[in-house]
């Protein structure tokens, strides 16, 4: 078996960081003012403004804790219609009800994604979370993307 491809590897890779190994990690930067953010970006440090060397990527954890979250039960999958005899999508439309949170990331930023393998009822801020890689592919390409789990 291949190994998957990662849907958005600009945002996170399947590589975890040495603090939690058995889950994949964000792509995050930190400035020399010590500010942590997500995703990497180059434009400067929305604390102290540096740009250029000052900016400098660095894996984060995918670890964090529940801030909010909010269960949609409505969702208008705006994806493009297919022209006729057009190749199917390669990624599944997101099917409400899903639920997305607000993660508070224990190196500093703050995240909002999609949370799968969790019960509604039992969620609650303050709880903790963990990155996870989950298939999202359609047909016989394997592809995933990032979500969010309760931490066991």
């Amino acid at each position: 078996m291949s190994t998957p491809e990662v849907l958005k590897a600009a945002l996170y890779a399947a590589e975890g960081t040495a603090a939690v190994p058995d889950h994949p990690s964000l792509k995050g930067g930190r400035c020399q003012c010590g500010y942590v953010f997500f995703p990497l970006q180059t434009y400067g440090c929305e604390v102290c403004g540096r740009t250029g060397d000052a900016l400098q990527p660095v894996a984060l954890s995918g670890r964090g804790t529940l801030i909010a979250s909010a269960r949609v039960h409505i969702h208008a999958n705006r994806a493009p219609a297919a022209k006729p005899g057009a190749k199917p999508p390669e990624v599944k439309p997101h099917e409400a009800p899903f639920t997305i949170g607000s993660i508070k990331l224990e190196d500093g930023p703050t995240v909002r994604t999609l949370l799968v393998d969790i019960d509604d009822r039992t969620l609650a801020p303050g709880q903790k979370m963990v990155a996870k890689l989950v298939s999202v592919g359609t047909g016989d390409k394997a592809i995933v993307d990032l979500r969010f789990t309760a931490a066991t």
